[in-house]
């Protein structure tokens, strides 16, 4: 179910209880590929990003440590997926 307010476009969760923003349905369709394709991530561990197994160093962070297990990968997908943004990434410095 979808209302209009304003300019955005706020999505109803799977529950009917809450309108979700658009930044956050984005955010929880990510986390739903993520889930789909735990294996294909990773976890940094200088500030808990999620990124994609070919990185080596954490654009957000500059970390190189990263959790590879599946579990941890599906269990902050499912964190971060239900949440709104919280830290600075390198899209906010431009």
């Amino acid at each position: 179910m979808q209302a209009a307010v304003g300019q955005n476009t706020w999505h109803m969760d799977d529950a009917g209880s809450a309108p979700l923003s658009p930044s956050l349905s984005a955010r929880a369709r990510q986390a739903a590929a993520i889930v789909g394709k735990p294996g294909s991530y990773k976890i940094c561990e200088g500030c808990d990003s999620i990124v994609t197994r070919r990185v080596v160093i954490c654009p957000n962070c500059s970390g190189y440590r990263f959790n590879t297990r599946r579990k941890a990968v599906i269990d902050q997908a499912r964190i971060l997926g239900s949440r709104e943004p919280t830290g600075v990434t390198a899209e906010d410095m431009l």
